[in-house]
């Protein structure tokens, strides 16, 4: 899932409130109309809980 940078990240999770479970960045993503393949990589961090933008951009570029 090459492609995503974290400009497109911090875009697509404007406006959530920290502490965010992945269902809420998840819909954040969406509601800001980021691309498919944003909303699909953090689908795919599991259940979990994040207590600031730095803690999703580490969970999310970790493989990369």
């Amino acid at each position: 899932m090459a492609g995503i940078t974290p400009p497109d990240l911090q875009k697509a999770l404007h406006g959530v409130e920290y502490p965010a479970g992945t269902d809420d960045l998840r819909k954040a993503a969406e509601k800001n109309h980021a691309p498919k393949e944003v909303t699909e990589r953090i689908s795919h961090l599991g259940k979990k809980q994040f207590e600031n933008p730095a803690e999703v951009s580490k969970a999310v570029f970790r493989n990369e």
